[in-house]
């Protein structure tokens, strides 16, 4: 499933995230953002669900955020973590 949020300032990426996230009937759920902060807050909603997240750049300020439902012990603190690092790579931090 991909959500675009592309043009909406927060808290609506975040918000729509967590509202896909209870719709979702797949394993992952693609977020399409144009809002620097959504790079945090949208991987966190999906952290809080159980799902980690992977960001990569697809132009000029936009990024794509990956969450995948992650199987068995989740942490969501570990999971943010390794968005710090990959956000630490990009330049985004």
């Amino acid at each position: 499933m991909e959500l675009d949020v592309r043009g909406e300032m927060c808290p609506y990426p975040a918000l729509k995230t967590q509202a896909a996230l209870k719709q979702l009937r797949g394993e992952q759920l693609t977020v399409l953002t144009d809002h620097p902060p959504a790079l945090t807050t949208v991987p966190w909603e999906g952290a809080k669900a159980g799902f980690a997240a992977t960001i990569e750049p697809i132009g000029a300020g936009e990024w794509r955020i990956t969450l995948v439902r992650q199987q068995g012990r989740f942490d969501p603190r570990s999971a943010m973590a390794q968005v710090a690092q990959q956000l630490r790579a990009l330049g985004q931090e």
